[in-house]
C-alpha cells in the first residue's frame, strides 16, 4: 500500500498541477497522509531551483493548515477519525502516556515533531485531544515546519546539481535513508 502511495505522490510531483498537488498533499500529510511531503518537495525543487522558496512557502502554509485540521480532528472527531489514525501508526497503546507529556511539554513536542521525521499528524491530533492552546499550537508549528521546509529549500537551491547527481546515482541509498529516518521518527514518537 505504501509503495502505491509513494508512486502516486511522485506522479503528482511531475504533473502540470504539481504546486496544487504539493499543497494538497502537504495539508493531508499534517493530518492523516502517511507519506512525508519531502518525497514530493525535493524532486520539485531539483526540477526548478528558482522555485525553491515558493515551493517551501506553499508547503509551510498548507502544512500548518493541515496541522490545524489534525488539531480539529483530535478535538472534535477523535473517536471516529483520530483514534483510527493513531492506531494505524501503531501508537494506540502509547497514546495515553503521550497525552500525559502534553501538560508539561506541549510546545516542545510540537516544535520537535514539526522539524524532525516524527510523524507530525500524530502530534497535531494529540494537540487537539489534550486541548493545547490553539495559538500556542499554531505559533509552534510555523517556525518548526518553516525551519524544516526552508532548510530543505536552501540546501537544494545552493547545492542542487550535486545533490541531484548524488540522488540519481544512489537512488537506492537515498530511498533507504529516507525510510530509515521515517522509521526512526516513528520509533522516537513511540518511546517519548
Amino acid at each position: 500500500m505504501l509503495r502505491k502511495l509513494y508512486d502516486w505522490t511522485i506522479e503528482k510531483a511531475q504533473s502540470p498541477a504539481s504546486e496544487k498537488w504539493l499543497g494538497a498533499i502537504s495539508f493531508a500529510e499534517s493530518s492523516f497522509f502517511p507519506i512525508p511531503i519531502d518525497i514530493m518537495l525535493i524532486p520539485m525543487i531539483l526540477a526548478d531551483r528558482l522555485k525553491a522558496w515558493r515551493l517551501a512557502t506553499i508547503t509551510l502554509v498548507t502544512s500548518v493548515l493541515g496541522g490545524v485540521a489534525g488539531y480539529l480532528i483530535g478535538m472534535f472527531l477523535f473517536e471516529t477519525i483520530g483514534q483510527p489514525i493513531i492506531e494505524f501508526y501503531g501508537y494506540g497503546a502509547q497514546f495515553e502516556a503521550f497525552r500525559g507529556y502534553y501538560t508539561e511539554y506541549g510546545i516542545l513536542i510540537v516544535l520537535v515533531a514539526g522539524f524532525t521525521p516524527i510523524p507530525f499528524k500524530v502530534v497535531t491530533i494529540a494537540s487537539g485531544v489534550v486541548g493545547l492552546n490553539p495559538l500556542v499550537f499554531i505559533g509552534a508549528s510555523i517556525p518548526a515546519r518553516g525551519a524544516r521546509f526552508y532548510l530543505v529549500a536552501a540546501l537544494l537551491w545552493k547545492f542542487g546539481d550535486p545533490i541531484r547527481d548524488f540522488i540519481e546515482k544512489r537512488l537506492g541509498l537515498v530511498t533507504t535513508a529516507f525510510m530509515v529516518l521515517g522509521i526512526l521518527g516513528f520509533v522516537a514518537l513511540k518511546y517519548l
